[in-house]
């Protein structure tokens, strides 16, 4: 399996070279920012991309299960690369820049195996998870992983088979699992709801029961500002 895109001409090399040729072409600068973004960018706007999605869906009606669909997100993604454990030692695939010359390679140091892509498989499971918490969220998340697999072939650590067996593996994940994770999920969430720390599953104010006391308040002191007058 290690010569998956081993030596000579085949889709897989060809777009390898394409796109990080743009890296040998590019300035100096812009590669070092290619080379943060694909390595950490990406993942920490992911991490604040999940958290603004938590913050957001606290004020829906139904913010348990909602809550509990984004917690769902950061599980699918560390399911994902446990799950990629022992693809990545059935497949042995070398890095590509061990089997082929003339790479602009952005990052030293990576010499486990290529397929598939740890970084593709995390930010696509955690934007599919948010896709299914809520879609404009989850969207700007899609983007994002499609970014992070093109920054990874960029840089050169890894073929564009490995960003799609990634992008695919995250997206299985995320999305085969989301069922009974979500179920069990969900009772947590109400359970926390109920809790001290119930505002980490709802915002103050968002159930129907604190609206309508927050309304009754502001009704009194309609009342109490036409008696003053």
């Amino acid at each position: 399996m290690a010569g998956l895109a081993g030596s000579g001409a085949n889709p897989d090399v060809d777009l390898l070279y394409d796109i990080n040729g743009l890296a040998r072409a590019a300035p100096p600068w812009f590669d070092r920012v290619m080379e943060f973004v694909g390595e950490w960018g990406l993942m920490l706007a992911m991490v604040l991309l999940v958290l603004g999605c938590w913050w957001s869906v606290r004020r829906r009606e139904d913010a348990a299960a909602s809550v509990a669909a984004v917690a769902w997100a950061p599980l699918a993604a560390a399911i994902a690369v446990l799950v990629n454990v022992p693809i990545r030692g059935f497949v042995e695939r070398p890095r590509p820049f061990k089997d082929h010359d003339g790479l602009e390679v952005l990052v030293s140091g990576k010499n486990d195996f290529s397929f598939v892509s740890d970084h593709a498989t995390i930010v696509m499971a955690l934007a599919v998870g948010l896709f299914i918490a809520n879609r404009k969220f989850g969207l700007v998340g899609l983007g994002l992983a499609v970014l992070e697999g093109f920054c990874r072939v960029y840089m050169g650590v890894h073929y564009p088979t490995d960003v799609i067996g990634g992008l695919a593996l995250g997206t299985a994940v995320a999305l085969l699992l989301s069922p009974v994770a979500t179920a069990l999920l969900t009772p947590v969430a109400l359970a926390v709801e109920r809790s001290r720390v119930g505002w980490l599953v709802r915002a103050r104010g968002s159930s129907p029961q604190e609206r309508a006391l927050i309304a009754r308040a502001e009704s009194l002191s309609d009342e109490e500002r036409d008696l003053a007058a």
